[in-house]
């Protein structure tokens, strides 16, 4: 089956949504989301989001701790972009029905937190990204040029190579016509083309055993923009949450924000002894890079598996205001944050690298744009500023729709392109395989691919990775495709990127902390 569109979006978080919102005024526009609509990694961002909003404040600022946190690695005009645009982009959500938090003033409560110089994130108590995600779905539903498709899996993007013309990684010329994709109720593979895709998949924090990340997050749109020979960069910078919560048994592991910590929460060690400033003179708000490397380093001297997070000193009526789910959730397993020091230990959080694209978020295979985590727009650098992504994710959504919906008219649909070919393959005969090869993709990042990393450790992850895939590949092209086995290779390809990403940098920076390299 074919279906046609002007612009195929693959992913429902915050850029495919607000992309998706934008170019319906221009044309046919289909989503995919592998899940149910509303699940994407944006419904699990708590803190909020950045942007300038008022004096004290400045511009100048809010670019300076950008380019601060991410070890002047940054695309310092991208970063300008970003920042200056921040309001205009926060402004369309709050027109789409966001409902951020006032004070009592009537005055928006900015929040601040680690690496930021003063109060600029708007939020919605701790579920931002849901209430953001449920304003822009509720847009969604109401325009007839939007199509859902829910519970498909987008298996790969479609290019010369499925029209019989080799392309290599060095061809220049690399165009997409649209995405195989599977429908998981039917189980049919159907051929979706568009005049131009848009790659919103998130992030792929599930390459590791302990991550914030929902179990959508498989860094399926990085590993099929790279299969399609697309160009990625800086995958090595994998940023860790430090705060997640440590409860053994769960997961995803459940997100202490960051805002905690912006509220005047303190980070202890297992004596009770604050600890940060032996590391940097910011303490508990120093950038997430150094304090997930922090608590790291002070479990390895205690021994132990977790540290603390400290809220009993603050105001609990004003606590339970901001942050209603994590005191829930606290107190489901028996933790009162007024009473009692919060168990915390840092979780895979998100991909600062992806998908290489331009100030427009074009990506170099024509016909590709990427928008979000999956992409690599060069804002972030070596580390990613706490509430900068779904900034990031708004601003390059808009400048997205800019530039395909400018060039749409002059573009054609495909024809000739053939229908995903399943001859010769079949159920895969134990499931065990697949789910194996996972869970060893993720032993093998989370023991020498982490926090802190050696030569040795990516020599070994490696060696083990290649042959997993070899694995996985011969077990891909006898089987027919499920989202299991698609999710587990991309999930090698991730690992591969950030292994291959690690080893290449010679020094320590940003997120990237190796023995070898260390000051």
């Amino acid at each position: 089956m074919n279906t046609q569109l002007d612009f195929l979006v693959i992913g429902g978080g915050i850029a495919g949504l607000s992309f998706a919102l934008k170019a319906a005024e221009k044309g046919t526009v289909g989503i995919i989301t592998k899940d149910d609509a509303k699940e994407s990694n944006t419904s699990y961002a708590q803190g909020g989001i950045a942007g300038v909003w008022n004096e004290p404040d400045s511009i100048d600022k809010h670019i300076a701790d950008t380019l601060d946190a991410g070890a002047g690695l940054n695309n310092k005009t991208i970063v300008e972009i970003v920042v200056r645009e921040a309001k205009d982009r926060i402004n369309e959500l709050i027109e789409w029905g966001t409902q951020f938090d006032k004070n009592a003033s009537g005055a928006y409560d900015l929040a601040k937190e680690g690496g930021h110089s003063d109060n600029r994130i708007l939020h919605h108590k701790d579920i931002t990204g849901k209430e953001i995600i449920r304003a822009l779905f509720s847009a969604i539903q109401k325009h007839p040029n939007i199509k859902i498709l829910q519970h498909h899996f987008a298996i790969d993007i479609i290019t010369q190579h499925h029209l019989g013309i080799k392309i290599t990684r060095k061809d220049s010329g690399v165009e997409t016509y649209g995405a195989y994709v599977l429908n998981k109720k039917t189980k049919e593979i159907n051929t979706v083309l568009a005049k131009n895709v848009i790659m919103a998949t998130g992030g792929a924090g599930l390459a590791y055993k302990v991550t914030t990340n929902p179990l959508i997050a498989t860094g399926d749109g990085i590993a099929m923009a790279y299969r399609a020979k697309a160009e990625v960069r800086d995958m090595e910078f994998v940023q860790f949450h430090p705060t997640s919560l440590h409860n053994p048994g769960s997961f995803p592991s459940f997100l202490v924000s960051e805002a905690v910590r912006g509220f005047g929460a303190v980070l202890k060690d297992q004596d009770g002894k604050e600890f940060m400033n032996k590391y940097d003179e910011r303490g508990s708000l120093a950038p997430r890079d150094i304090v997930a490397r922090s608590i790291d380093a002070e479990m390895k001297i205690h021994g132990v598996d977790f540290m603390y997070l400290d809220c009993t000193n603050l105001n609990m009526k004003k606590f339970k205001a901001h942050f209603p789910n994590i005191y829930t959730k606290c107190k489901s397993l028996g933790i009162d944050p007024a009473f009692d020091f919060i168990p915390v230990v840092p979780a895979a959080h998100y991909t600062c690298g992806g998908i290489v694209v331009d100030e427009h978020g074009q990506s170099s295979i024509k016909g590709l744009y990427a928008i979000g985590e999956c992409a690599c727009t060069g804002l972030h650098g070596a580390n990613r500023l706490a509430s900068n992504s779904l900034l990031e994710a708004i601003v390059f959504s808009h400048r997205a729709f800019l530039k395909a919906s400018e060039i749409i008219s002059e573009e054609t649909i495909a024809v000739n392109v053939p229908q995903w070919d399943a001859s010769g393959t079949e159920a895969p005969e134990e499931m065990v395989l697949i789910t194996q090869s996972q869970r060893e993709v993720q032993g093998i990042m989370s023991s020498y691919v982490g926090i802190v990393r050696s030569d040795l450790r990516l020599k070994r992850a490696i060696e083990r990775l290649e042959i997993l895939y070899r694995e996985v590949e011969e077990l891909y092209e006898k089987t027919t495709p499920s989202q299991k086995l698609c999710e587990t290779r991309n999930l090698i390809n991730i690992a591969y990127l950030i292994i291959k990403f690690a080893s290449n940098r010679k020094e320590s920076i940003g997120l990237h902390y190796s023995l070898d390299y260390s000051k």
